[in-house]
């Protein structure tokens, strides 16, 4: 019991400690910054792939291909919802932010905490489909449900609490994406874990597809300001 105390004690302190102690000290390079917490989500969203294979010990039939296509497919749009705007946006946000308290701040909610839950997701999601793959044929336990479903859910609002920090904006299709899945736990547990992975897709993809027509001249234009800016010196 004191020895949990102390160690949630510990956590509390690292955790918080630019809160508790200022971040103006800090020196950071944004774009390495930024780089290097972008790879931790990949190396994250590798795991989730490998867990496909793990949880295909069994053997190998056509569910079980099919799944993994889907579990792909997830881990792909997982890249995409990350990587196709938010992470160029959020570094030249970081890049021109003011260094010193302001940079540090950014850098410190933005990468240091809000990626925390984005990693979390990936992870919790790897656990659902590697059960998925186990037996797709068999509805989820309570569990694996939710750590599939609750998981995107974590993921998609981080993302949008990501995007409000950086760019002071609020992002209704994530956070209704987010919603449904979490509402979606209970049906879950009720119907093939193969079709409660093709619904998590599903609901992935059309987000995705809604967001590259809704914003594509956002996202064109962002896309061409990233890549006529200078180099700096």
């Amino acid at each position: 019991m004191l020895q949990g105390a102390l160690w949630a004690a510990a956590l509390a302190l690292d955790a918080g400690g630019p809160y508790l102690f200022g971040q103006e000290g800090w020196r950071l390079v944004p774009g390495h910054f930024a780089e290097r917490h972008g790879l931790i989500i990949i190396i994250a969203l590798g795991e989730s792939i490998v867990a496909i294979g793990a949880g295909a010990s069994s053997g190998v039939d056509v569910g079980v291909v099919v799944a993994a296509v889907l579990g792909i497919g997830v881990a792909a749009a997982f890249w995409w919802l990350y990587f196709d705007v938010v992470a160029l946006y959020a570094e030249r946000r970081l890049s021109r932010a003011k260094p010193g308290h302001e940079q540090n701040g950014i850098a410190r909610d933005s990468y240091s905490y809000l990626h925390f839950p984005m990693v979390a997701g990936i992870v919790l999601v790897a656990l659902g489909m590697k059960k998925t793959i186990g037996d797709v044929g068999e509805p989820l336990k309570l569990v694996p449900a939710v750590a599939a479903l609750g998981g995107t859910a974590m993921y998609l609002l981080a993302h949008v609490a990501f995007r409000y920090r950086n760019a002071q904006s609020f992002n209704i299709h994530r956070t209704v994406s987010a919603v449904l899945l979490a509402a979606l736990v209970p049906v879950a547990v009720e119907i093939p874990a193969l079709a409660s992975l093709a619904i998590l897709f599903a609901v992935l993809a059309i987000l995705i597809l809604y967001e590259t027509v809704r914003f594509a001249e956002a996202r064109d234009r962002i896309r061409h300001q990233l890549t006529e800016e200078p180099a700096p010196n």
